[in-house]
């Protein structure tokens, strides 16, 4: 069976999400939904995305991700990754614990992100698991309906711009939203073309005549001005190092190489630059 498709571009939107091998578990308890959002946050501030709808069922995990630069393949795999090895190591476990490759819709952001957001914290509504959306606290519902602080890496301004100014009026508003859907049935799945994008036809066809299949194309051609490692890594400071992997797309392994020192202590310096951004 052919790989599905992975549409990547500067600024695509898109719908993840990634089910647990064979439907099996991917949370056994609460400390791993926890473990999961910290990484969650560490993957969106070091890939430099934008999260603005999350939650975390049982067997499978939602996300709603923006990415200014075209790095989803890059930090899924960062992700998913990471996430299976903390899992096995913590229950003493070997082997998939994700099934396959994540699912990606490419969502357009002015007319549909809406709903999206809705469908997906109203996932634990839908199975049964709560009444109320707002009693499940795994999901973005909470934060962004304003019931309690959200993570730092939650971007909440652009759903609450939607409805109202300032931030204090849109979030009854964005409740009202939410409740409005429970019960409906609503699913934005309906109306996908080509199983994968999510927006009228116009955006289909721009993205479609803009993008390729990211995994097939190199990345000198999808990102053929960007500038040259030599250019960019001339000391190797961490906000160099930084500024070539996340916004350039750089692998460490090459910087690593440019600078002619081990890939262990390029990994630190992005590490320090990394942590340099959150203070």
């Amino acid at each position: 069976m052919a790989r599905p498709l992975r549409v990547e571009f500067p600024g695509g939107l898109y719908h993840v999400t990634s089910r647990g091998d064979s439907r099996e578990d991917i949370f056994l308890d609460d400390e791993d939904r926890r473990r999961f959002l910290a990484l969650l946050g560490h993957t969106v501030e070091r890939f430099g995305w934008r999260c603005h709808a999350y939650c975390l069922m049982t067997n499978h995990y939602h996300v709603v991700i923006e990415t200014p630069q075209p790095n989803l393949s890059r930090g899924m795999r960062h992700l998913n990754g990471v996430y299976t090895q903390r899992f096995n190591r913590r229950h003493s476990r070997v082997g998939h614990v994700l099934q396959g490759r994540y699912k990606a819709i490419v969502v357009q952001k002015d007319t549909h992100l809406l709903a999206v957001c809705r469908y997906v914290v109203l996932s634990p509504v839908r199975a049964g698991l709560v009444g109320k959306v707002r009693d499940w606290p795994w999901s973005s519902c909470r934060a962004t309906a304003g019931h309690k602080s959200g993570p730092a890496w939650l971007t909440t301004e652009w759903l609450w711009a939607q409805f109202a100014r300032p931030p204090q009026r849109a979030v009854g508003a964005y409740r009202r939203f939410v409740a409005e859907g429970v019960g409906t049935g609503e699913t934005p799945w309906h109306d996908l073309t080509g199983q994968m994008y999510y927006g009228d036809d116009a955006f289909v066809a721009k993205v479609t005549q803009g993008t390729k299949q990211s995994s097939e194309v190199p990345r000198r051609q999808r990102q053929p001005l960007r500038p040259s490692l030599a250019a960019l890594v001339r000391t190797g400071t961490p906000a160099e190092v930084g500024q070539a992997y996340r916004d350039y797309g750089y692998r460490l392994g090459e910087i690593a190489q440019q600078l002619g020192v081990h890939y262990s202590t390029v990994s630190r310096r992005l590490r320090a630059f990394e942590l340099g951004h959150r203070e």
